[in-house]
């Protein structure tokens, strides 16, 4: 059975990320019915993922606000506010984050990489455990879970 779902801010998780940027998980799985996965991200300057490329979804970035390098293979681009990027399944990428703030919408399609960042992410409805990190290993086995590869260090 479809069903609609309204997600208003007390219902979404935020976690705690990489480089202490913020992932708020807008729709997940359970919202969706499997479908997609929406969340967006309050990441500082200089933030930068792993490159990877994941097995088993399709990823959409839209910059809201802010500047970011994205690498698609072995290309190079400047995203700008409003910029888009389509990452299929398979393709490895990676981006950092060049202005002093940046605003990003992730769309995930099927649901699921949801996981990956509560696996390695903290909760910030939770108190701050102290020495608080996600480290390589930590981010290694979450991105496994979801069939996410990572196949270098960040760019």
């Amino acid at each position: 059975m479809t069903m609609a779902y309204v997600s208003r801010p007390h219902q979404q998780q935020t976690l705690e990320w990489l480089d202490g940027g913020l992932f708020t998980i807008l729709l997940d799985s359970e919202a969706t019915e499997g479908q997609l996965t929406v969340g967006r991200f309050d990441i500082p300057k200089g933030e930068a993922p792993p490159f990877h490329l994941h097995t088993r979804e399709d990823e959409v970035f839209l910059l809201l606000k802010g500047e970011a390098l994205v690498w698609v293979g072995d290309e190079r681009h400047e995203l700008s506010e409003g910029g888009a990027v389509y990452l299929p399944r398979n393709i490895p990428h990676g981006y950092r984050i060049t202005s002093d703030r940046a605003d990003l919408l992730l769309i995930a399609t099927p649901a699921g990489i949801e996981e990956m960042f509560r696996y390695a992410g903290r909760d910030t409805s939770a108190p701050r455990p102290d020495g608080f990190e996600i480290t390589k290993d930590r981010l290694a086995e979450a991105a496994a879970l979801r069939g996410t590869l990572v196949i270098g260090p960040p760019r």
